[in-house]
């Protein structure tokens, strides 16, 4: 299942999101002039290597970087087109509306803490991997934990396809995301085991939903009016759907 767009409605211009999309977009630019060996030494020097977090230390003398950067600017690196085109898709459509929620500046601190979030749990478990962990996804797999909070009966544009047969069809977010979630422990779990998570940091993905879900459900019972049962953009989305 591959999502399009969601039908859920804006507040305001989500200038976070863009501008997340747009510096991934021209880091990856710029990675494309690069050679295939020049490229293997940016992945080493701006990704994230497990080994080097577990024992704070800099363990690639031929691509010095301070270790403690890296789970930051790891998020901002990709392997190749279907990466990043995935990744970007991925953060605009479900991104918008949680920005739109939160604010620019929460939703900031928020994208940032869910990739760290998702880097702590692919060290821990696989933290003498020498494998550059690369990519947004797991920052973006909060933002997925956090709308299917949200937004659980927002509707989600789907192609869906099974061998021959291609379909377009709108399902609950809280259906599309929880079959997503779902599909990464059962690729997670598949890989246990293997140093380098079969090329795919399945956990990564889980440790980001799961901080995201759980982070923005402690949130919003803060910011909840104690005098009725919905925040004010759960009344803002009721009228719209």
């Amino acid at each position: 299942m591959f999502p399009l767009k969601d039908d859920n409605p804006l507040q305001r211009t989500p200038v976070v999101t863009i501008a997340l999309v747009a510096v991934n977009c021209l880091v990856f630019l710029y990675q494309i002039t690069l050679s295939s060996q020049a490229q293997q030494l940016f992945f080493f020097r701006f990704g994230l290597i497990p080994i080097e977090i577990s024992h704070m230390t800099d363990m690639t003398a031929q691509t010095p970087f301070p270790v403690w950067l890296s789970p930051f600017t790891s998020m901002f690196v990709h392997a190749d087109v279907l990466h990043i085109g995935g990744n970007m898709l991925y953060l605009w459509i479900f991104g918008n509306n949680v920005e739109d929620y939160m604010g620019r500046f929460k939703f900031l601190g928020f994208y940032f803490l869910s990739g760290l979030a998702a880097v702590a749990m692919f060290v821990l478990l696989s933290p003498e991997s020498q494998t550059p962990l690369i990519g947004a996804s797991g920052a973006i797999a909060g933002i997925l934990g956090a709308y299917m909070v949200l937004f659980p009966r927002a509707r989600v544009l789907t192609l869906i396809w099974i061998i021959f047969i291609i379909r377009l069809i709108w399902l609950p977010a809280v259906f599309l995301l929880g079959y997503w979630f779902v599909i990464q422990l059962i690729m997670g779990a598949s890989t246990i085991g293997k140093s380098d998570g079969g090329g795919v940091a399945w956990f990564a993905h889980v440790g980001g939903f799961g901080f995201g879900w759980l982070a923005i459900r402690l949130y919003r019972r803060r910011n909840t009016d104690p005098y009725t049962t919905t925040s004010s953009h759960d009344d803002y989305y009721n009228r719209w759907h």
